[in-house]
């Protein structure tokens, strides 16, 4: 039997063809290298955006507003306040599910009704205060108080216990509903005191009787134009608080002598707020001066004399690391609740225990 030797061509060409395809390997998996540590910097440097987008695979928003078992277990509480809480796929719910103790609904009247949007240009006749707010949130509150009266528990229980709020982890943590009226405060107020009555009329709204506050599931705050003298007009029973100017307070209050500006306090007033840059400026490399936090101390410790909670609006959103680290030294200096835009990011992690890529 003849046996065929290779010939030189032939061995050639085979060498070249092995030589070829490890070039070709190698060059596969440096460039799958190199993908890999680029993803796994953007995973680092931006893993909110990629979660959000797992999140609408996994569990779609639309699935929220179907479900009707979605706060039954409960979520952790977080101090935040969901800025234009309207702006979300499902307002309301997005933020309870989120664990937000306060929303933030803009108000303009129309035809007799209370529209809900950031400005006229973009105000539709389905989106009413009743209908994204108060209607959801009585049913909410009728549900819960409803379905504990109905259980054969111990008269005790029902005795001791105060009315359930909207939060099934904290039925005791009242929401804060702030009301923002954009336009015509005192055209806009009878509308809303009528609009509240089922909520009123059922106890669910947190008042000051004329000596003490009275913490219910639902505490309603008006600001923008909303028109104080209409907040204090009655000295024995109110249930709209005023959003009080926190950069106006002083830590040593002092009667005031003018009747339509009172004493902002907790008989009146439940937030006191202000425009985060406007009142504390802008930070110096990414960093708060001696000046800036001794400021803050005091507008907090002038608001908490008075039993106010603390909220500044207007933080700085970017880049993250900045807003993040602006949101951890507001809540340690004792903030007590952090404005936000994106529900998530802002509930992912406790702002006291600061965590950064950026600063």
């Amino acid at each position: 039997m003849r046996i065929a030797t290779p010939t030189p061509d032939l061995l050639e060409r085979s060498s070249a063809d092995s030589s070829n395809a490890h070039s070709g390997g190698w060059y596969s998996c440096w460039l799958l290298n190199v993908f890999s540590i680029g993803l796994n910097c953007i995973f680092f440097l931006f893993p909110d955006d990629f979660d959000d987008r797992l999140d609408a695979w996994l569990l779609p928003n639309h699935q929220l507003s179907t479900s009707t078992h979605w706060d039954r277990h409960g979520v952790p509480l977080s101090r935040c306040h969901s800025h234009n809480d309207y702006w979300r796929e499902v307002p309301l719910k997005s933020a309870l599910l989120a664990g937000c103790i306060g929303v933030e609904a803009d108000i303009w009247l129309s035809d007799h009704d209370l529209l809900v949007g950031h400005n006229p240009f973009v105000l539709n006749r389905h989106e009413t205060l009743r209908t994204l707010y108060l209607n959801p949130l009585l049913d909410i509150l009728h549900q819960r108080n409803t379905r504990t009266n109905l259980l054969n528990l111990p008269d005790t229980f029902h005795t001791n216990v105060p009315m359930a709020g909207v939060f099934a982890s904290d039925p005791a943590q009242t929401l804060v509903l702030l009301i923002d009226f954009k336009t015509g405060g005192d055209k806009l107020w009878p509308y809303v005191m009528e609009q509240l009555q089922p909520l009123r009329e059922a106890g669910y709204l947190t008042y000051f009787n004329g000596s003490d506050l009275h913490e219910r599931p639902i505490t309603v705050v008006a600001s923008g134009d909303a028109p104080l003298h209409r907040v204090i007009g009655n000295d024995t029973y109110r249930d709209i608080f005023y959003d009080a100017p926190l950069d106006k307070l002083t830590i040593s209050p002092t009667p005031s002598q003018d009747p339509l500006s009172p004493d902002y306090d907790f008989s009146n007033s439940y937030y006191a707020s202000v425009n985060f840059g406007e009142a504390i400026g802008g930070l110096h490399r990414n960093r708060f001066s001696q000046d800036q936090l001794a400021l803050i101390r005091g507008q907090i410790e002038a608001a908490h004399k008075r039993g106010l909670k603390v909220r500044y609006w207007g933080t700085p959103s970017w880049p993250r690391g900045l807003r993040n680290h602006v949101w951890h030294v507001l809540v340690r200096e004792g903030v007590d609740l952090i404005n936000v835009d994106e529900l998530r990011e802002a509930t992912r992690q406790d702002w006291r225990k600061h965590r950064s890529w950026l600063l």
